[in-house]
């Protein structure tokens, strides 16, 4: 295999973090980047020629442009974008603060797509380069308490779709990685948003108490393991669109499948009925 060039965001921890390291152990370059540098730096300097730690802040559109300058500068192209920064906050729709939520498209949304967009002109130039997108399987199956995170990660999926059908015919690629729980300490960072309401007491309120004593179990996905998939999958230029990770994940999304398609189904008894008669 030829050796390409990735920036992977959100790369000091987590399955970025885990992407990274398997990608520079495979020989290709990676440009590590995140707001917390010093996270990263072990890792870039056990790769000093094929490694470049730079700090981003996704939302930060002078860094943002920044990273983008400093990595096609520095290995001369991009030819793996992920967009795998992101944040949660949790808590009922009615319960969450207007400032976490919006936070949470910020990064996970406005940000992604501010960098694929700064990336996208010399991939164009080159003909060559793929966008990976980091969503989730709750960028396809939303549940109680994580609404406003699923509504980031469906906005991601709704303009990847669309974004493919743009690029593909010039020899581009977009794809979009849906991993389920993974073991990365997410559960750690993530906080609760607003005061709870006891009327919620049966979901969100539910969800509080489980998050008092998380255990493996919930977080049953191997990150090593994931970043082994994502990376020889991408490599392969196979023609698919989504790489799901993870058998929580699998099973989530094959059940909203399923159900999408019952009321898909259910539908057709009306759906033609408000067309205008010919």
């Amino acid at each position: 295999m030829n050796k390409t060039t990735w920036l992977i965001t959100g790369a000091s921890s987590g399955l970025g973090r885990a992407l990274a390291e398997h990608v520079l152990k495979q020989g290709d370059q990676v440009v590590l980047a995140a707001r917390s540098l010093e996270s990263m730096q072990t890792l870039a300097a056990a790769f000093p020629d094929t490694a470049l730690a730079l700090s981003l802040d996704v939302v930060n559109p002078a860094q943002r442009a920044g990273v983008i300058e400093q990595t096609e500068k520095h290995f001369g192209s991009i030819d793996f974008l992920v967009n795998n920064a992101g944040i949660d906050f949790i808590g009922a729709v009615e319960e969450q603060e207007e400032a976490d939520y919006r936070k949470i498209f910020e990064v996970n949304f406005f940000g992604a797509v501010a960098l694929l967009r700064l990336a996208l002109p010399g991939m164009r130039a080159r003909r060559k380069g793929t966008i990976v997108n980091m969503s989730s399987m709750d960028g396809i199956a939303s549940f109680a308490v994580n609404g406003y995170y699923s509504a980031s990660k469906f906005a991601l999926e709704g303009i990847t779709e669309a974004l493919w059908q743009e690029i593909e015919p010039l020899g581009l690629r977009a794809v979009l990685i849906e991993p389920g729980s993974f073991r990365t300490g997410i559960d750690t960072r993530t906080k609760f948003s607003g005061e709870q309401i006891y009327d919620y007491e049966a979901t969100s309120g539910l969800f509080r108490k489980a998050m008092e004593n998380v255990g493996d179990e919930m977080f049953p996905g191997d990150p090593a393991l994931a970043a082994r998939v994502i990376y020889e999958v991408l490599k392969s230029n196979r023609k698919l669109h989504r790489i799901i990770i993870g058998s929580d994940a699998y099973k989530n999304i094959g059940g909203k499948l399923a159900a999408l398609r019952a009321d898909y189904e259910t539908n057709d008894a009306w759906a033609h009925s408000t067309d205008f008669k010919q």
